[in-house]
């Protein structure tokens, strides 16, 4: 049946190299390593990390993030082996072209586009908050009609910072692969500075009696914090859309991936350890919780740092989400799916410059006036069936041609992936239902658009 039309690997490489549409191959392992901490640390860890604690799982956040962390390991498994053996652009977008055909594959692609669309939305959202709490302390206030997302209760209309970080990250990422990894590598390193000051200096201020209880709400609230905390670590799925312009992708893939998770687990597990022991958790339903939490014990000096590499650390998240989304957009166009507008690649910089700005302009509606609880659940659920569909389709593709023969494998087969899918779908069953219901409405679309455009114009009709 068409509808269920497979790409062979050896055609989405041969097709990736082409001239006219290929893009240029200067990332190595240490840049994928900070694409993927520059994605994961941000969000999650200055802004997630307070509501979590109060309203889910209190100092047992903790195991929260070691939940989560297990989780995402099990799915990072199965994405280093599809991206070291279909080292192309497009991540689970691609991979399921590979295993399960088109219509898929376009379903796949089309439940990223709203992960990284909403997850770039939900960050530059999350930036704002912090800039305006940072300039706030030099006595410089936004006018608050354009401060925050459309919520006339509330006198705000549309966040204007939001949509002005969007254009200079943007921009930035029609200058080239190479630079916006350089500016990201920067950024990356200052957060880390950062996070590790808050952890040297909020450690000494801990009070043990703040993890008493340890489980105020029960494993069910644990379960309920890792569903959200999971949000914290989306990103390191971004590092497989970079796989065409990696050199050696066998060899960096896997490594960019899998030492991007680890650091970040370490982080996000000592943070909210440090956290919940020097502030009660009822207390850390705030904006901007690890800069409350040294207000908290007069070290005020430093929250001026903290907010300084929040914006950082969001900063580098934006990017590699606005990365992922564009390079997303680039895959399914090249296939037909979308407009070959999408996939046009500029001459001299080998970016997809016309693509950059039409993502520009989706995130600043998004970012600009839906407000951010919304935004931050519904990335969510795009990431869990992502990371399902990757952790199954590994079992398809040992099933169609064996173990990789060359390049990264995931160990344990079938038992890695299988656990991946069912710990993937445990969280997402976690998600309340308006959820749900927005994420259908949204599928919904994309096959009205599909079959009104997508089925028609695809490559492989065309062949």
């Amino acid at each position: 049946m068409d509808l269920f039309r497979k790409k062979s690997i050896q055609d989405l490489i041969k097709e990736s190299g082409r001239k006219e549409v290929s893009l240029k191959k200067e990332l190595g392992a240490f840049d994928l390593t900070m694409l993927g901490i520059g994605a994961i640390v941000g969000t999650g860890i200055f802004v997630l990390t307070g509501v979590a604690a109060a309203e889910h799982a209190g100092p047992a956040l903790i195991l929260s993030f070691i939940i989560s962390g297990l989780v995402c390991v099990f799915a990072a498994l199965c994405y280093a082996e599809f991206a070291s053996t279909v080292p192309v652009s497009g991540s689970a977008y691609t991979y399921s072209y590979a295993t399960f055909g088109e219509i898929i594959a376009w379903i796949l692609g089309w439940d990223l586009i709203l992960e990284y669309g909403f997850a770039s939305a939900s960050v530059a959202s999350g930036w704002s908050g912090y800039f305006q709490g940072l300039i706030a302390g030099f006595g410089v206030h936004i006018p608050k009609a354009i401060s925050s997302a459309y919520d006339p209760a509330h006198g705000t209309y549309i966040d204007v910072p939001a949509i002005l970080i969007t254009l200079i990250v943007a921009f930035m990422l029609t200058r080239g692969a190479k630079q916006s990894a350089r500016f990201n590598a920067i950024m990356v390193i200052i957060k880390i500075l950062v996070v590790l000051l808050f952890l040297g200096v909020g450690a000494g201020y801990v009070k043990p009696a703040n993890w008493t209880p340890f489980m105020p709400f029960g494993f069910s609230g644990v379960t309920a914090g890792a569903a959200t905390a999971f949000y914290a670590y989306i990103g390191f799925d971004a590092v497989s859309t970079a796989a065409e312009e990696v050199k050696n992708p066998q060899r960096n893939m896997p490594i960019g991936i899998i030492a991007s998770l680890i650091v970040c687990t370490i982080l996000y597990v000592a943070v909210s350890a440090v956290l919940t022991g020097i502030v009660p958790y009822q207390l850390l339903d705030v904006k901007n919780p690890v800069a409350f939490g040294l207000s908290y014990i007069h070290q005020d000096w430093i929250a001026g740092f903290i907010s300084l590499g929040a914006i950082a650390g969001i900063t580098t998240v934006l990017i590699v989400m606005v990365y992922g989304q564009t390079r997303l957009f680039y895959s399914i166009s090249r296939d037909g799916l979308l407009p070959k507008a999408f996939s046009k690649i500029d001459k001299k910089t080998k970016t997809p410059v016309v693509n950059t700005w039409i993502t520009f302009v989706l995130v600043s509606i998004f970012s600009g006036l839906i407000p951010l609880g919304k935004l931050a659940e519904l990335t969510n659920i795009g990431t869990l069936f992502a990371f399902m569909s990757v952790s199954i389709g590994i079992l398809f593709l040992r099933k169609k041609q064996g173990p990789p023969k060359q390049g990264f494998r995931v160990p344990f087969v079938p038992w890695i992936p299988i656990l991946a899918f069912l710990s993937c779908g445990y969280l997402v069953l976690q998600l309340p239902s308006i959820t749900w219901i927005s994420f259908v409405v949204w599928l919904i679309i994309g096959l009205i658009i599909y079959f009104s455009y997508g089925k028609r114009h695809s490559a492989l009709s065309k062949e």
